[in-house]
């Protein structure tokens, strides 16, 4: 992609998503997402209907007036956006693909942190961290980060799940926001998701396409995994082969939902030819 059309592209994501942050996410995200807790700001004189536990005896008793302390939400927050890079993130079928939307989800996600002035991180990885960004605000640190999710090549098409929240515990000692983007089409990363839970506010968001689950009957036909690049044959129009392959992807997303469950991290579906702001804006509303 020349820098013209790089320029192009980015531009296009910034207006379609800065307006979902600036109109719909923003308010959302302040709301889900607190600061650290409520700072002293100044000392005013009572009102009716404040709240009596903040009065302020010291200086109540000095004015013979009643005054009040008031306290403002410490906001400064810091997210982190973990994007799976691997081979798999290029598929889709339904006019858009997998790292298409992720993008998309991304950038409005970013938006939605500066809009309050939080500062934004991006880890990118495969089955090794492939770039990682430290976090900082403004517009043009966001613009950065959309030009890195559209242009990167990385150096892996696998994937490792647990390499990656490995990462993210070592590189983020203080509370993040952290929104992770795969199919998550993986496994063995309960522990690391777990320890990584334990210190960060974890969302998922399995980014997936509807002909993954299932392979059509259409006889013989050659494939190529994505991520390994090994080409096979392979018979589709025996059940047994469609059986086994649905089984291996229903336990891949089994495996997801319950390693997130139960590290009390949260998780978002969502389908490549589905609405992702209706699925953000759910899950904001339901938290």
């Amino acid at each position: 992609m020349d820098t013209k059309e790089l320029l192009k592209k980015v531009r296009k994501i910034e207006i379609k998503t800065r307006r979902l942050s600036d109109h719909i996410f923003g308010g959302e995200y302040h709301s889900t997402f607190k600061g650290r807790g409520m700072t002293f700001s100044e000392v005013r004189q009572y009102q009716f209907g404040d709240d009596v536990r903040n009065i302020d005896w010291n200086v109540t008793a000095r004015t013979n007036e009643p005054h009040i302390k008031v306290f403002e939400e410490e906001r400064e927050l810091t997210m982190m956006l973990m994007v799976d890079v691997s081979g798999s993130e290029l598929f889709g079928t339904q006019n858009q693909f997998k790292d298409e939307i992720v993008t998309e989800i991304a950038a409005t996600l970013a938006f939605s942190a500066t809009q309050n002035n939080d500062k934004i991180g991006l880890i990118l990885f495969s089955d090794q961290i492939e770039l990682y960004i430290p976090p900082k605000k403004g517009r043009s640190h966001v613009l950065r980060i959309i030009r890195e999710l559209l242009e990167f090549q990385p150096k892996s098409k696998q994937t490792n799940v647990a390499e990656a929240f490995k990462f993210l515990s070592n590189v983020m000692k203080k509370k993040a926001i952290v929104f992770v983007m795969s199919d998550f089409v993986a496994d063995d990363y309960k522990q690391n998701l777990k320890i990584a839970a334990g210190r960060h506010d974890i969302t998922g968001i399995r980014i997936y396409d509807k002909h993954e689950a299932e392979i059509p009957n259409i006889g013989m036909v050659q494939m190529e995994d994505e991520e390994t690049g090994e080409v096979m044959l392979v018979n589709t129009a025996s059940k047994k082969v469609r059986l086994n392959y649905s089984k291996f992807y229903n336990e891949k997303v089994s495996y997801y939902k319950d390693s997130f469950a139960k590290s009390g991290a949260g998780t978002i579906d969502c389908r490549v030819d589905e609405s992702y702001v209706k699925k953000l804006l759910g899950y904001f509303k339901r938290r």
